[in-house]
């Protein structure tokens, strides 16, 4: 039986100084609270997929992170929200992109790929889709903070870059089963024009899950993630014998090298080897296995190797 693990992460860009140290309990208590719900499912059919929401939903709810509460603004002062997600044991996915006011867009993602015939649903489908199914927390009051209301101000006014800041949260899970599950949820990028769309909700650009190439995940400049379909080319080469971790830090260095733009990845083997990677500021992460006590950290570029 296979040993369950959950890797997390909570964006590659820069991360504001006051926000360091949130984001690293935040993604610590994500992957412990990803990892308790692995252990408590045991060996169900699909204990990875509630894992993985267990440890978005936490980074969602935590406003140190670009998703659900505290996600970024639109050119129009607004929140869109987008979410993916996907399953190895399958390949079954679901997405939505720029739903107005969404905390939980992950919940509304794995209700498109459980409960309806589509893989993604976008704007005011998606909604009548979640008021349908009776799924997902809306309102302005649950996605504004006082912190992303001074970032928008002071990125409007000039006074601040809207480049490369840490954006998305995602995890990955693996169960007892053998079974990923990927999952990642984002605020979109400030001052984003209205219905812009990135790498999150994008099938094989900013997650990917397969039974015998693993499982991945995209952050950063969405836009350079969607040009080299970053987690299928990942765990591609990964499966071509380079390695994970290899794979994870030759692709975040090409695009990096190429557009100039804040990049990252974090990744699973279909035998629990992991990898992380980015070259932008920081980066956020957190893994936890099963009898092995919690690893994470905000890490400086460009691109450091993960820890066995």
């Amino acid at each position: 039986m296979t040993a369950g693990l959950v890797l997390v992460h909570g964006g590659a860009g820069t991360n504001a100084a006051d926000l360091h140290e949130a984001a690293v309990a935040g993604t610590r208590r994500a992957a412990s609270l990803g990892l308790g719900r692995l252990i408590e499912l045991g060996d169900r059919e699909d204990a990875c997929v509630e894992a993985a929401i267990a440890a978005v939903r936490s980074l969602e709810d935590d406003p140190a992170f670009n998703a659900g509460r505290g996600a970024c603004m639109t050119s129009l002062g607004q929140f869109e929200v987008d979410a993916g997600i996907m399953r190895s044991r399958d390949r079954q996915s679901g997405a939505v992109a720029s739903v107005h006011e969404l905390a939980d867009a992950c919940e509304l993602a794995r209700a498109v790929m459980e409960r309806s015939k589509h893989a993604l649903l976008v704007g005011d489908g998606a909604r009548r889709f979640a008021e349908a199914c009776g799924v997902g927390r809306f309102g302005r009051e649950l996605v504004w903070t006082e912190k992303a209301e001074q970032r928008y101000e002071q990125a409007r006014l000039g006074q601040t870059s809207i480049d490369n800041r840490a954006d998305t949260v995602g995890a990955i899970a693996l169960d007892r089963r053998g079974q990923l599950c990927a999952l990642g949820s984002t605020g979109g990028v400030l001052l984003k024009l209205p219905g812009r769309v990135g790498d999150t909700p994008l099938i094989g650009a900013g997650f990917y899950a397969d039974a015998t190439l693993g499982a991945a995940l995209g952050t950063g400049v969405g836009e350079a993630i969607m040009g080299r379909v970053g987690c299928y080319e990942l765990l591609r080469r990964a499966a071509a014998g380079v390695g994970i971790q290899a794979a994870a830090e030759q692709l975040c260095q090409e695009i990096h090298r190429d557009t100039g733009a804040a990049v990252g990845f974090i990744a699973v083997g279909p035998d629990g080897s992991v990898g992380m990677a980015h070259c932008s500021a920081h980066m956020s992460w957190a893994l936890a296995r099963e009898g092995v006590e919690v690893v994470g950290a905000l890490t400086v570029g460009p691109a450091p190797s993960m820890p066995g």
